[in-house]
């Protein structure tokens, strides 16, 4: 489980096409921490440590998570978000989030507010309903407040921190952007369905 409170921002140094799956290796000093077998949020979606070194980290990607997710369009270049699993004695300063990922949103409009930014995303109403102002949602793996919701979307609203340590502050409108939306709500809604049967 994962927080959405992103670590560091690494490199993507390599792609590399698998039959329909991928690997992907990033390069960041965090590297040399991490053990062959261990979970890590890329982007917000969860992935296994499958190789390392000193600096870089490779990730094997199937293609469930490339059809569902933005990282199927990384390339070398990219910069991409980490974050380790959350230790069971870790602060929880986030919220519930698993690194699976419902959907990919495209970046509707960004709008400068004083030193931050709103931006505004476009969503399909299956998913559209669990998402409620005040609510969380994860962006590219980033734990973030629903400000606002209107009838196609939603808006979050992004401080100058959150811009700079995160990818966010790099978006721009049409980018494809990997959606978690919050679990608690998918469980509150399957347990209401078994007691109306």
């Amino acid at each position: 489980m994962f927080t959405g409170i992103v670590e560091a921002l690494a490199d993507v140094v390599g792609v590399e096409r698998k039959g329909e799956g991928a690997r992907i290796v990033v390069s960041h000093s965090l590297a040399a921490e991490l053990a062959i077998g261990e979970s890590v949020a890329v982007n917000g979606t969860c992935l296994t440590v499958v190789e390392r070194s000193s600096h870089e980290v490779a990730f094997d990607v199937v293609a469930e998570s490339l059809m569902r997710t933005s990282l199927g369009d990384l390339a070398p270049g990219a910069v991409v978000n980490i974050e380790r699993a959350m230790p069971a004695k870790g602060r929880f300063d986030g919220h519930i989030v698993q690194g699976h990922v419902d959907t990919t949103v495209v970046v509707r409009d960004i709008e400068t507010e004083g030193d931050g930014v709103r931006m505004w995303f476009n969503i399909d109403p299956g998913l559209g309903r669990y998402i409620v102002e005040k609510g969380s949602v994860t962006l590219d793996g980033v734990s973030l407040t629903v400000a606002t919701v209107d009838g196609d979307g939603f808006s979050v609203a992004l401080i100058p921190h959150t811009l700079k340590v995160t990818t966010l502050g790099s978006r721009k409108v049409r980018d494809r952007m990997n959606l978690e939306v919050d679990v608690v709500a998918k469980y509150v809604e399957r347990m209401l369905e078994r007691t109306r049967r």
